[in-house]
């Protein structure tokens, strides 16, 4: 799956359940991730940290392919510039990066100057 995504794949989402404090995320990763529950805590298998996941609504249907839910997760990793604020990110941000203040049920997300260039104490603006 690509690392865009889109807010038609996000169909059923109910929640957005975040695991750490986003005041001090500058950008959060995103995926897709195909799990075989609606709600909880999905299984986190990548490298660094579960930050986030949503949960979906009880009419939420399942892949017609692989008869699993798809649901996003957040996450960091070890190189992202919470972790190594000298790093890599130090400005820019990875390509699924957005940042989490615009993230909602069924919306992906925006790309904001906080999660491109790292100020941490600047305000997202508002979603249209």
């Amino acid at each position: 799956m690509s690392s865009m995504l889109e807010d038609g794949q996000l169909t059923g989402e109910a929640e957005v359940v975040w695991l750490e404090n986003l005041d001090t995320l500058d950008y959060v990763r995103q995926a897709l991730d195909k799990v075989s529950t609606r709600r909880g805590k999905p299984r986190y298998s990548r490298d660094g940290r579960l930050v986030g996941y949503t949960t979906l609504a009880a009419g939420a249907e399942r892949d017609p392919d692989s008869g699993l839910f798809r649901r996003r997760t957040f996450f960091l990793l070890p190189h992202d510039r919470d972790s190594d604020p000298n790093g890599d990110y130090q400005v820019g941000a990875p390509g699924e990066a957005v940042d989490p203040r615009t993230i909602e049920p069924g919306k992906v997300g925006a790309k904001t100057p906080r999660s491109q260039t790292g100020h941490a104490t600047e305000i997202a603006p508002a979603r249209s």
